[in-house]
């Protein structure tokens, strides 16, 4: 009777992996395909890379992209980290009204967050542009930030700063020499999290950027009913780039461990 639950719970995990998984791969193998055809592979051929590459829009999108997550990510994370320390500091109602406060807009639907942010634009005057996405990327970031860093806030012992600065420290050497290396960790997810949620925006994105400003999320959706097989290529990019990046995220702590543990012994 176990082995039969096993074998049903390993089939059931399977499925699921293939429903998640088998998209991607779809994806990456036919952006290799010869022909614009979607449901037959003819052969393999790179002219949907090359011709990504030379299309301008293509790579003006993925700039407007990258940029608006960088800024985004750095921003937001420095502003939710400050904010997060403080509030660690405040009183218990203090504390509570903000995350009140910071959890609204998690739990909006993306729809009103964008709206809200569109008709508050629209109100001040200001013209839509690549500043106002990169705005709007930074207020929705934020409370991601504040998130990751707080649990790790919780767990540092409250009198760390006050040891820090009776052994000579100022302030601001107590802030970045004790309290930060020990919530780095919160702050690198507050940070990752920050910046996969600004990269796959579209829905805010599409209400706050102005006239020829498109990003990865807008411009799919505007070819998505076109047979473009050059969106194959862009996405299996970001596939590659992401497979890339969790690999080293997790292979290097694995050969920091050992060289540590080489280096004990």
């Amino acid at each position: 009777m176990e082995q039969k639950t096993k074998l049903h719970e390993k089939l059931f995990l399977g499925l699921i992996m293939l429903f998640f998984y088998l998209p991607i791969i779809y994806v990456v193998i036919f952006s290799f395909n010869s022909s614009k055809s979607l449901s037959t592979f003819t052969g393999f051929s790179l002219q949907w890379y090359e011709k990504m590459f030379a299309n301008r829009t293509i790579m003006e999108s993925i700039w407007y992209t990258v940029a608006c997550a960088v800024i985004a990510t750095v921003v937001s994370t420095i502003v939710g980290t400050v904010t997060a320390i403080g509030m660690s500091k405040s009183s218990k109602a203090l504390r509570e009204a903000i995350n009140q406060v910071n959890n609204l807009p998690m739990l909006n639907p993306d729809i009103v967050t964008a709206i809200g942010f569109m008709l508050f634009f629209t109100s001040l005057r200001i013209k839509t542009s690549f500043t106002t996405m990169v705005l709007a990327h930074i207020a929705f970031c934020i409370p991601y930030v504040i998130l990751s860093v707080m649990p790790k806030l919780r767990t540092l012992d409250p009198n760390l700063a006050e040891a820090a600065l009776d052994l000579g420290c100022t302030p601001m050497q107590a802030l970045w020499k004790v309290i930060i290396p020990q919530i780095m960790p919160g702050i690198i997810s507050g940070a990752l999290v920050a910046f996969s949620m600004s990269f796959d925006d579209f829905v805010i994105s599409l209400f706050t950027t102005g006239p020829g400003v498109n990003n990865i999320s807008i411009y799919v959706y505007a070819n998505v009913k076109r047979v473009n097989p050059t969106i194959n290529a862009l996405s299996a990019i970001i596939v590659y780039v992401v497979t890339i990046v969790l690999i080293l995220v997790n292979v290097i702590p694995m050969i920091r461990e050992r060289k540590l543990k080489k280096n004990e012994n």
